[in-house]
């Protein structure tokens, strides 16, 4: 198999634990270190940045991160790929050239460029929202920017909105001279770019069955040793907190996906051929993956503003819960007049105990969102209000929060343009640009069929248990929509679980679910099914007045609610 490429991740969101960048380049050897900086909600804060200092739009801590790391990755020989540039992939370059020359450390930095379609937006038909021309119009660009780069002798590289997987991608195709039609090479490092895109949840972190990540520290970053044919194994640091298992890999593969065929600019990998084996202790081997060519048109990210948002949250205590949230409910609406904000959610939050200990197991929360096209009527109009109600209002009244003034929000929504439209661009350390053709073979998804494990010969007696007894869930956005992927922990339990948990047993365990149409995909490799509520975060994170408005916390729910298992699975 020869040498492997170490490739590892210090960044899974912008926001992350700062110190991942020095942890991962003192932890051990590292050929590649990656930063995935971007997500929708993030092109989104960007864009409301860049509007105050046209000279923004990038990850504004990865500077100060390479401030102190820099000269650490030059000694160490690893080279750095990151989409921390966001929307402006060309001045993060320049402020990292000018910080290497005052920092004295000689490295040659290269950036791409192509995904901002916004200049193109009315052209390309991507204006016609009713919420008018977007903030921000990125394309998905793929891998073969960074493969530019890096051939031209770039120890850092730039990007905007790549997809998350092709910071990988690209080092690994650089690495081992892949063409652009090695579908399968291509498809084994999407696998891995997928598990390393949100760091630590590929070591633990947010895991399922999280009390049997015994190591008490906070889960080390993952890395992964990428070999010639695309296979990989997933590890980390010795000494590091958290773990890496089949299973924590396994929930990290089924984070944010649809179905089988998972679909980029570069390749379609079938997540349905992905096997997984233990390699030894907190290492993971991904063998097996195939690929085949990516889809015609190329996806684009639109955010627009939509207008303000705010909410306040009624603390509810000791007796009648209910009535007195629904006394809440008519007096602040009565309030409202005849106009009230455009949208209004209202959520009860737990409840209490009886006969209360403590005043915290008396008491439960009712949460009002609002959103409105009017900063003043989602603003101060709607918390002043709430606050009004405080002597007219259920015994016990008070509130979490004083009375706000909102803040503005966005719209996601997603598109699609053919590949010929984007106009990726590598633009190497001395300036030179090289334009990256789009793939020259595509090709309509693939269509896996179902495989059904064989049934359960007998499943005898049941008894009443939460499900998440056998089975694990990670569950995110895909946008408006959620996913909630759930895997078995053995092959009986497997067997029973996936002729139990349809579509319909889904809508009666959450029955939020049901007014959506759902997808349901088969995973038999990972022993899992992954679940697509289309809607369920209605306009996207930052539009969406659910209490979990990104859906991390579905699957968790969904491992709560009591059913009947076999005791011979248990």
């Amino acid at each position: 198999m020869g040498q492997p490429l170490r490739v590892g991740n210090a960044s899974g969101f912008y926001g992350d634990r700062s110190s991942a960048v020095r942890e991962m380049l003192e932890g051990g050897p590292l050929d590649v270190l990656t930063g995935d900086y971007l997500a929708e909600l993030t092109m989104l804060i960007l864009g409301r940045s860049r509007m105050k200092d046209p000279e923004g739009g990038y990850a504004s801590t990865f500077p100060r991160q390479m401030e102190e790391c820099l000269g650490l990755a030059a000694e160490k020989g690893t080279k750095i790929v990151t989409n921390a540039g966001g929307l402006n992939p060309r001045g993060l370059a320049a402020r990292l050239r000018e910080l290497a020359e005052r920092l004295g450390i000689g490295v040659r930095v290269a950036h791409v460029e192509g995904d901002d379609l916004l200049p193109r937006a009315e052209e390309l038909g991507l204006g016609g929202s009713r919420y008018g021309r977007p903030l921000t119009a990125n394309a998905y660009l793929g891998a073969w920017g960074i493969v530019e780069c890096l051939r031209g002798g770039a120890d850092i590289v730039v990007t905007g909105r790549v997809t998350d997987a092709s910071l990988v991608v690209g080092p690994a195709a650089a690495h081992f001279g892949w063409a652009r039609d090695d579908w399968d090479a291509l498809a084994g490092a999407t696998a891995a770019g997928h598990v390393l895109e949100c760091g630590a949840q590929a070591t633990g972190g947010n895991y399922a069955f999280f009390e049997e990540i015994y190591n008490v520290k906070a889960p080390g970053f993952p890395f992964a040793e990428i070999y010639a044919d695309g296979s990989s194994v997933i590890t980390k640091h010795p000494g590091t907190g958290g773990a890496v298992t089949t299973e924590t890999v396994t929930a990290q593969l089924l984070y944010e996906i649809g179905g089988p065929s998972y679909a980029g600019p570069d390749v379609t990998t079938r997540f349905d051929t992905i096997e997984l084996g233990r390699d030894g202790p907190d290492r993971v081997r991904i063998s097996g993956v195939r690929g085949t060519p990516p889809p015609e048109t190329t996806k684009v990210c639109l955010n627009h503003l939509g207008g303000h948002r705010n909410e306040m949250t009624f603390v509810l205590t000791g007796l009648g819960i209910e009535a007195k949230a629904e006394l809440a409910k008519a007096r602040l609406e009565s309030a409202f007049g005849d106009a009230p904000p455009a949208r209004v959610e209202w959520t009860l939050i737990g409840a209490a105990k009886p006969d209360p200990a403590t005043q915290g197991e008396a008491t439960a929360l009712l949460r009002c969102a609002v959103l409105d096209p009017d900063a003043e009527k989602a603003g101060r109009a709607f918390s002043g209000a709430v606050v009004e109600l405080a002597l007219a209002g259920y015994p016990g009244f008070t509130m979490t929060s004083p009375p706000g003034k909102g803040s503005p929000y966005g719209v996601y929504t997603p598109a699609f343009v053919p590949n010929g439209e984007v106009e990726h661009v590598a633009v190497l350390a001395d300036g030179t640009r090289v334009p990256i053709a789009p793939a020259p073979v595509t090709a309509a998804l693939p269509v896996p069929a179902a495989t059904a494990p064989p049934p359960l010969a007998d499943a005898g007696t049941t008894v009443r248990e939460p499900l998440g007894r056998v089975a694990g869930a990670r569950s995110g956005d895909k946008g408006g929509d959620a996913n909630i992927g759930v895997w078995a922990r053995t092959d009986a339990q497997w067997r029973w679980l996936e002729p139990f948990l349809t579509v319909e047993r889904l809508g009666e365990l959450l029955p939020e679910t049901l007014d959506h149409a759902v997808q349901r995909h088969v995973l038999p490799n990972l022993r899992a099914v992954n679940f697509v509520v289309e809607g369920l975060l209605q306009e996207g994170v930052s539009a969406s007045t659910r209490f979990d408005p990104q859906g991390k916390a579905l699957g968790e729910w969904l491992r709560s609610r009591i059913v009947d298992i076999p005791e011979t699975v248990l």
